[in-house]
């Protein structure tokens, strides 16, 4: 499954995009006040319905038809779903094992940070959640470039919904690295520097691919990328959405970003 110069470059820069959105998280925190939170809540929802729909329908089916081909119908279609599940089980020990108070899933209410300004603490919260943030978004980016190099158009919707993903991990990042320091400039260094573990993930995955490319490896890695993106999406992205906003705003954006994601494959089919 060869691949060329250009379509790893168009992988990486994805991946890099996907990644820094945090950074565009952090200027929109800075105009907390205004931030149209139903709005946020449906942008949620929408990615989670991208990521759930495009992993169930294409990513999963992608993997089986791979792994199929290497291992035969019944093997095939046991490895991809022990993949698929390997793939959860990773996302969610990683989220087990980072330390609680910078999980970006507990995040805290722009209020609550904002009810206690100056506070020494809240610096060491942000620098928590950006480590957190940096950890979880490496195995993201190993599934944005993968995806992107064997279907650059699967690429784009999964950087896309990565990207909307991101943006409230940037808040979490740079509100109480700003109210702790008065300064904008760290704070966006600081959520800057939590997504770039993204575009690290990439440089992994280019080092795994390369020395292992396969049709079984694509097998693999797909199914497992299947996995933690539906575990993101549920444990993360629907749980945030409806924190910022009411919960058929969440559903509505779910259905919204499913719809979108299958008339994309329609039409690229």
């Amino acid at each position: 499954m060869p691949f060329t110069g250009e379509n790893l470059l168009f992988a990486f820069g994805l991946t890099l995009l996907a990644g820094l959105s945090t950074g565009i998280g952090s200027i929109l925190a800075f105009y907390a006040k205004q931030t149209n939170k139903k709005f946020l809540s449906v942008a949620l929802g929408f990615s989670a319905g991208v990521m759930i729909y495009v992993s169930m329908i294409e990513i999963f089916a992608e993997a089986r038809v791979s792994l199929e081909t290497v291992y035969g119908s019944t093997k095939g279609y046991w490895a991809t779903t022990v993949a698929f599940f390997t793939g959860i089980a990773i996302i969610a020990l990683i989220d087990k094992f980072v330390p609680s108070p910078g999980n970006p899933h507990d995040m805290q209410s722009e209020e609550d940070v904002e009810a206690k300004p100056n506070d020494p603490a809240l610096l060491r919260l942000g620098l928590f959640s950006a480590l957190a943030i940096a950890i979880h978004n490496f195995p993201e980016g190993i599934a944005t470039f993968a995806s992107a190099v064997k279907d650059p158009t699967l690429g784009i919707s999964i950087a896309v919904a990565i990207a909307i993903h991101n943006l409230p991990e940037g808040i979490v990042v740079s509100v109480p690295v700003y109210y702790a320091t008065g300064s904008r400039k760290k704070a966006l260094f600081y959520s800057f520097i939590s997504g770039f573990s993204e575009p690290l993930g990439a440089v992994l995955g280019y080092f795994l691919l390369l020395r292992f490319l396969s049709e079984a490896m694509f097998g693999w890695i797909f199914a497992a990328v299947a996995g933690i993106m539906v575990y993101i999406s549920l444990d993360e992205l629907l749980p945030t959405a409806e924190k910022y906003g009411e919960h058929h705003y969440a559903i509505y954006g779910l259905i919204l970003g499913m719809l979108t994601m299958a008339f994309s494959l329609l039409i690229f089919a």
